[in-house]
């Protein structure tokens, strides 16, 4: 059966121990979720959202039953490794969650509220009666939500019920910025200059940046995921910044208050992996490169680190590991750095949770950590050494997300999802996610749809075995940012491990526009769009006779096509013909030989181009000529037609685009949260006309130009879709 991992994990410490630490990612069994995701096929269950095959001894007693205060792909990944140990999962959710994947494939499910996660998945009074109604023993939190909130672990020990997660000192010292970097540099950790207190006001804020010196960063004390975050250059940003970063602090985590530090410009983000027990022991399980980001978000990430040397590698672990130590940390964490072009590293965080970026750590080192957490949650001492700790091959994963790539790196997108398929059939590919065909995407949590890793004895073999993945990804329904993850892993500079956390900013200073089709690529794309034409129309012909068929039918034969393909604004001539599975085009003079089993009904179409393998998606067609296909990642839009039906397309009255000038419409869905103008202001352009919060993320909406308001259309409050006008002016 196809989906297995490739890659056995070496045979660790030969010489000294001679232990063998487990094979990494290798497919276990996943029966259990036939009768709860009917819509998926067996083989597509068995092999889908692999996980480590980590050794588990059955006569090392742990929880009967383990409730999940999380959902989407973290919960679901939470109850795979609770099914192979043998203890029983709850799930909660909301409402609008009811039939979620986390839903059914637990034992048994509770609904904490209403949408709003402030109703449902920070409810803590709501989940704390789901304990006692369900008798759960022990919480995993996941990640977000309440994983670092310390009275929510107090509230569960007052009940007796463990927290899958270091204790409520840990979670306080480190989840707190301020009091996090005060003890990093008692530790003798490396830290950022800044100022280690906590901002009372805007013109504070100002004040102590101008010590500081600009740019700064202004971050949520309690916050992360790259929320409550802001880079500011200058006065005028630090008060936006201080502003909206509250605001958003407020909004996620409960807790309004910020510090600021100095910005490092271009730096790395690459944090350490740490797993501690509460006997004292700490390790480091090696580095994630994680410095293409957006909006100080996390986008792709790889493990190990193109960059650092063993010498490196060894004193930021040891220093996360004395950090580790200096608070008795006891369950899976990361310790955050930034790290300049001279390999000098600064401790940015900590983070008393599993990370969302965990699998790449798990293939390199073959290790469960969420089968760790559990086992260090119960009493038990680590059962490896550092010198156990391996490098084994190498691990990228891309974050695919719900999003428009095309507008500001990834606004958020809603829908649901018509059709979906992992591309698990690949070697080397692990999908975490807690989505299925008919799942909606909504404003209410994170867009993300799924995280896609792959792994190979080699980086080379891994993003290889990435853009593969990405070219075999079916998800219709919603905007996606597969286009823009497949560019980032073939651009030379990626690829040259030439990357910072201002990466996509600086490739893409215009933002990003797609993929750029060279000439032969061009031609490719006009071949294979001419050829699906062909077969559409050659099918459309088709009719099967039936023996007392009144109506004979006579077939027309044409033995070229005679095209008119237009892309990108330009008409491009095509004849096409074909014998058989391989059709010959001529695309402006250039001949190719395009070849296929043309199943049309197909999502995915393998094609071979004059013997180059491409994977195409023909995603839309309609009787007009217009086709939209997904090639090399990016969707294209062709019009074709044929001879005749293009001259005769020239007297057809185009549309008259509309003027946008003078109006503000939302980029995407989400509530209104402040409304700035009313009829008659007079507005500047790039003055604040409203801020939209989508998927916890507060967006400025700005004018377009100098005018006066005509008519205001929202109000804060309100739920907006993507295009929905907000404010016109005269």
């Amino acid at each position: 059966m196809a989906g297995l991992w490739v890659g056995a994990a070496a045979l660790v410490g030969a010489g000294r121990r001679g232990r063998r630490l487990p094979q990494p990612l290798m497919r276990s069994s996943a029966l259990w979720t036939l009768k709860h995701v009917p819509h998926y096929s067996r083989q597509h269950l068995m092999v889908s959202r692999s996980l480590c095959s980590a050794g588990y001894d059955s006569n090392e007693k742990t929880f009967d039953k383990i409730l999940i205060a999380n959902r989407g792909e973290i919960a679901c990944r939470v109850i795979k490794t609770c099914k192979k140990m043998g203890i029983k999962t709850v799930a909660i959710h909301s409402d609008v969650d009811a039939s979620s994947v986390h839903v059914k494939m637990a034992d048994e499910a509770v609904c904490v509220g209403p949408a709003p996660t402030s109703q449902s998945y920070l409810n803590m009074d709501a989940i704390m009666e789901a304990i006692k109604k369900t008798r759960a023993q022990a919480v995993h939190p996941g990640y977000g939500f309440l994983s670092e909130n310390k009275e929510f672990a107090k509230c569960l020990a007052a009940e007796d019920v463990i927290f899958i997660g270091p204790d409520t000192h840990a979670i306080q010292a480190m989840g707190d910025k301020i009091e996090s970097k005060l003890l990093a540099k008692k530790a003798k950790v490396n830290t950022i200059p800044g100022f280690d207190g906590v901002v009372k006001d805007a013109d504070e804020a100002v004040r102590i940046a101008r010590e500081i010196g600009y740019p700064v960063m202004i971050k949520a004390s309690a916050g992360g995921g790259g929320k409550g975050m802001r880079i500011a250059w200058d006065d005028e940003e630090t008060r936006d910044g201080f502003r909206f970063s509250s605001q958003e602090a407020a909004s996620s985590f409960g807790d309004d208050r910020l510090l600021i530090e100095k910005f490092i410009d271009n730096p790395r983000h690459i944090e350490i992996q740490v797993l501690g027990d509460k006997h004292g022991n700490a390790l480091w399980l090696n580095e994630r490169e994680c410095s293409i980001q957006r909006r100080n978000q996390k986008v792709v990430e790889e493990a190990p680190s193109i960059f650092l040397d063993s010498e490196t590698r060894r004193a930021m672990g040891e220093q996360a590991v004395a950090l580790a130590k200096a608070v008795k940390y006891s369950s899976a964490g990361t310790v955050e750095f930034l790290v300049d072009s001279k390999k000098n590293f600064y401790f940015l965080e900590m983070n008393t949770r599993l990370q969302v970026e965990h699998p790449v750590t798990e293939c390199i080192t073959g290790l469960d950590l969420v089968q760790e957490m559990i086992r260090v949650a119960k009493g038990y001492s680590l059962r490896h050494k550092q010198a156990d700790i391996p490098i084994n091959g190498w691990a990228v994963e891309c974050r695919v997300y719900a999003e428009d790539p095309y507008k500001s790196f990834g606004l958020p997108s809603v829908g649901r999802l018509s059709q979906y398929q992992e591309p698990i059939h690949l070697p080397g590919v692990r999908v975490d996610s807690g989505i299925q065909p008919g799942s909606d995407i909504s404003i209410y949590y994170d867009p993300m749809i799924s995280k896609l890793i792959t792994y190979g004895s080699d980086r080379t073999e891994a993003l290889k075995r990435m853009e593969d993945a990405l070219d075999n990804y079916v998800i219709r329904g919603v905007t996606h940012n597969i286009a823009l993850l497949r560019e980032v892993i073939i651009n030379s500079r990626f690829i040259e491990g030439d990357i910072n956390t201002k990466f996509l900013s600086d490739v893409y200073p215009d933002g990003f526009k797609g993929h750029k089709l060279t000439e032969n690529e061009r031609n490719q794309l006009l071949a294979i769009a001419s050829s699906l034409f062909v077969a559409f129309q050659l099918r459309a012909q088709h009719f099967q006779e039936h023996e007392n068929s009144r109506v004979p039918i006579i077939q027309p034969q044409v033995a070229n096509w005679q095209l008119s393909v237009k892309l990108h604004d330009e008409v491009h001539t095509v004849v096409a013909s074909n014998s058989g599975p391989t059709f010959s085009v001529e695309v402006d003079g250039s001949k190719l030989n395009v070849t296929s089993t043309w199943n049309l009904a197909s999502p995915l179409l393998s094609v071979s181009v004059d013997g180059t393998l491409r994977t195409v998606q023909c995603l839309s067609r309609e009787a007009g000529g217009n086709m939209s296909i997904q090639f090399l990642g990016t969707v294209y839009k062709v019009h074709i037609l044929t001879k005749l039906a293009a001259e005769l397309n020239k007297f057809m009255l185009q549309k008259a685009a509309e003027d946008t000038s003078s109006i503000l419409r939302s980029p995407m869905p989400g509530v209104v949260v402040t409304v700035s103008v009313k009829p008659g202001d007079v507005v500047a352009e790039g003055q604040e006309i409203c801020v939209i919060e989508a998927m916890k993320m507060q967006n400025s909406m700005t004018a377009g130009k100098t005018g006066k308001v005509k008519s205001v259309r929202c109000k804060a409050g309100d739920t907006v879709g993507e295009g929905d006008l907000l404010v016109e002016l005269e």
